[in-house]
């Protein structure tokens, strides 16, 4: 049986931008993170290595937020490529990467990006 595993709205402040200002200033951010992988094993042993480890999730998140990047998608990317790594029981997953406050004159919540692998 496989299963989906979602980090919801994740905030953070981080220091991603075209524009060498926003990446000395920093911005809030939002990641919301969806893995899908395996989880029969965990519904049948109550068995932490039967799924993906939330936590550990969250904290690869939190690691490659940490690191500038220019683009967003730049930064999904490297996220996406860490939890391969890192997870290898993840069949696939869906990423939004959300700038809450963009550089630029308008009236909106965020600039957001997604991808699905």
């Amino acid at each position: 049986m496989n299963g989906s595993i979602t980090l919801n709205q994740c905030k953070f402040y981080a220091y991603h931008g075209v524009s060498e200002q926003e990446r000395k200033v920093g911005n809030h951010f939002e990641v919301t993170l969806t893995v899908h992988c395996p989880m029969q094993q965990a519904i049948d042993h109550d068995d932490l290595d039967g799924t993906v480890n939330y936590a550990a999730l969250y904290d690869l998140v939190a690691r490659e937020m940490a690191k500038p990047s220019k683009l967003l998608e730049h930064v999904a990317g490297r996220i996406i490529e860490a939890v391969k790594q890192e997870f290898p029981t993840v069949t696939g997953g869906e990423i939004t990467l959300s700038k809450l406050t963009p550089p630029f004159h308008c009236d909106l919540h965020s600039v957001d990006l997604t991808i699905n692998w």
